[in-house]
């Protein structure tokens, strides 16, 4: 969705053959610029029609870069097993995560934000000078790598938070390189005021309007979450969605997970 809108992130789509393809891999152009333990913008999405198509497109040796930590995401079950066979052959480690895969339905209406338009606190949108503590409240953040990472989306897709008096976000989610809204966080002070829900249908109907999916994922011990995605009525799909962190023996030590 992103590469036909500027391409802020630089990917390119590799296919195992065309027309008639079976496997997809978006990745980062090879001339981008990279940091080869930024497994947050080192990141490649998945679809295949076709499981050996995809292995096959793994093995090839220049469609991934295993000399770098990375990310594979992808919604299909053999997803873990086909790329963590692949990875051991090449002495990398493979650390999953599985979250519940979500949509919104197309909304028509919003909540009523007249009363947080204006007056304090504030609906508005996110600024790069925010990236520090979206930083250290994201349970994958805390480092350089994620710093540069949600400084990057805030500065390239929409955001939406909650400012209080001061000017200071309070809750706020943002979007991802691959148009899904991720880091919905509410400071835990400005907790059951409505703020969450508010963000999270703020930044769908955004999404909406220009014409991006409404997606998400969340992890299944997230019981606020799920609570509020069921509130309004979000549809959990039958697939999971999964992010597979990949990496190389030369950096175990030195990625943060």
């Amino acid at each position: 969705m992103n590469i036909n809108r500027g391409n802020p992130f630089q990917k390119e789509v590799i296919l195992d053959s065309w027309p008639d393809f079976k496997a997809v891999i978006t990745r980062r152009q090879k001339e981008a610029e990279t940091d080869n333990l930024d497994h947050y913008t080192n990141a490649y999405a998945v679809f295949y029609k076709d499981v050996r198509a995809y292995r096959g497109l793994l093995e090839e040796c220049d469609v991934i870069n295993w000399n770098q930590v990375f990310q594979i995401q992808g919604l299909q079950s053999e997803l873990y097993t086909v790329s963590k066979a692949v990875a051991a052959s090449k002495q990398l480690d493979v650390k999953l995560s599985s979250f519940k895969a979500i949509c919104l339905s197309p909304l028509s209406t919003l909540p009523d934000t007249s009363s947080v338009m204006s007056s304090s606190p504030r609906l508005t949108y996110l600024s790069v000078t925010d990236a520090d503590l979206l930083n250290r409240t994201w349970s994958r953040g805390g480092n350089e790598q994620c710093l540069r990472y949600i400084t990057n989306l805030i500065s390239c897709f929409p955001s939406i938070c909650v400012r209080d008096d001061k000017g200071n976000p309070v809750s706020w989610s943002i979007t991802d390189q691959f148009a899904t809204m991720c880091h919905s966080y509410t400071l835990p002070e400005h907790r059951r005021k409505g703020y969450s829900r508010l963000v999270l249908l703020t930044l769908a109907r955004k999404l909406q309007s220009r014409g991006f999916p409404r997606q998400g994922n969340v992890l299944d011990d997230n019981v606020a979450s799920v609570n509020l995605l069921k509130s309004v009525h979000a549809e959990f799909l039958p697939c999971r969605f999964h992010r597979l962190i990949l990496t190389p023996a030369a950096f175990s030590r030195e990625v943060p997970l």
